[in-house]
């Protein structure tokens, strides 16, 4: 891209979910810095929304849109790549393109990714949703599980194909489950009458002693009530160690027959080669000040998941990885650059806790707004959750389309998005495994 001013500062911003757009957004046009996004998907997705895309609920481009149409006209240059080395003393990032960037400031908004704290067996053998491939991945190996399913003669078999286990208690994993059961109770036996005389059994493993454990006792209670209301089987205070050969060991000895497990335990930050490491925090994050700015560095910010700070009285283990204080912080701090550029002293970063919210089924969600002094549950819960995620989607034309998705799958109790899609050279990691089985019994057989 270029300049109109030759003392523009050059701003490489790694990154475009809620932190990143955000920070993006304030300084789009602006006459001080010129910006370029390095991301290594070409488009913004909703992350809150992924489950629905993983159930069929949702299609990919309700919940997505593509960077370049964002940014068209706005003087934001865009790169498809990831990050290979940071060289901090030439202010130089090395990209997996082959391609090199200079900048003069560095703002990290990578995000985070699924944590399996060093389990590599539900690694290999779990489902998780954190970007859209996942929740391809998983939509694709759920059905295609049905689909084993309906055919499966073998009774024990058969329920072990009818057997899921979702690990992670948080929103993720209870709206995640509270979509699979209004699968069981409307959809299965008409989607696959084979199976209407089976029970599609699934179960919500947490660690703690809560589900959604941020969230107000009211909103605790209430999501064990109405999952277990909606056929869920909880086990709270029990934590998924180990996964293989369809066999789910918990922590309290018991062993769960499943096909299908599902893990939405938790986060830990993207790390980048050529930083220094105490600069990083706990789970990997980067240390910042109020203003956003690395620790160690006087060009380096981070933002949202990837960042923590450790100096706010209110949060003293650090802002939680949640959509707001991404979407804070990237205001934030473009407001701040454009205050330095103007000369201008920064404001340091408060946040500010509009509340947590989750969804349960269809016709039931929890809301504690206002720093958790207001509760809502039922449909007045439903409202609010309805009405910030639609207005928080990045385009008007995902705005629509998820509300018609919304209303159809309301009214109809349906919807018409479980199809699996996928390359002629890709499987699911359903198939795979199922290809490692065979593939065993021919070595032994041999």
């Amino acid at each position: 891209m270029e300049s109109n001013n030759a003392n523009r500062k050059q701003i490489v911003l790694i990154g475009g979910g809620f932190a990143g757009l955000n920070f993006v957004k304030h300084l789009f046009n602006n006459k001080y810095y010129d910006i370029t996004l390095v991301d290594k998907n070409n488009y913004n997705y909703f992350t809150p929304l992924l489950y629905q895309v993983a159930t069929g609920f949702l299609e990919p481009s309700a919940i997505s849109y593509p960077f370049r149409k964002l940014f068209k006209k706005k003087e934001i240059a865009f790169r498809m790549a990831t990050i290979l080395r940071v060289d901090t003393e030439e202010n130089l990032l090395h990209l997996s393109d082959g391609s090199e960037l200079i900048y003069d400031l560095l703002v990290f908004a990578a995000g985070s990714k699924t944590n399996f704290f060093g389990n590599e067996v539900i690694r290999q053998n779990s489902f998780y949703i954190k970007t859209i491939d996942d929740a391809l991945s998983m939509g694709n190996g759920l059905i295609a599980t049905m689909e084993r399913a309906s055919v499966e003669q073998d009774p024990f078999n058969r329920k072990k194909l009818l057997t899921m286990v979702i690990a992670g208690g948080g929103p993720t994993g209870v709206e995640l489950a509270g979509m699979l059961a209004e699968f069981k109770l409307c959809l299965l036996s008409m989607d696959y009458p084979e199976l209407k005389n089976d029970i599609l059994q699934i179960y919500l493993i947490e660690g703690s002693p809560n589900l959604l454990a941020p969230m107000s006792d009211k909103s605790h209670k209430e999501a064990y009530r109405e999952l277990q209301r909606l056929g869920i089987d909880v086990k709270l205070n029990t934590q998924v160690t180990h996964y293989s050969n369809d066999e789910v060991h918990l922590s309290n000895g018991d062993i769960i027959e499943a096909k299908t497990l599902i893990w939405a335990v938790g986060v830990t930050a993207n790390t980048f080669e050529g930083l220094d490491k105490n600069s990083l925090g706990k789970g990997g994050r980067m240390i910042t000040n109020q203003y956003n700015q690395l620790k160690g560095y006087d060009n380096v910010y981070a933002i949202g998941d990837i960042s923590i700070q450790y100096d706010d009285i209110n949060y003293p283990n650090g802002h939680p990885q949640l959509a707001q204080p991404a979407i804070q912080q990237g205001k934030r701090l473009a407001k701040n650059l454009l205050l330095q550029a103007r000369k201008r002293k920064m404001k340091p970063f408060k946040y500010f806790d509009r509340g947590d919210m989750a969804i349960i089924g269809r016709r039931w969600a929890v809301a504690d707004l206002f720093k958790h002094r207001l509760h809502l549950g039922g449909i007045l819960g439903l409202l609010p959750w309805l009405f910030v995620h639609l207005i928080s989607l990045v385009n008007y034309n995902n705005k629509i389309k998820t509300l018609y998705n919304w209303v159809f799958a309301y009214l109809n109790h349906d919807q018409v998005l479980r199809m699996i899609f996928r390359s002629g050279n890709q499987e699911t990691k359903l198939d795979t495994k199922q290809t490692k089985i065979i593939q065993k019994k021919a070595d032994v057989i041999g």
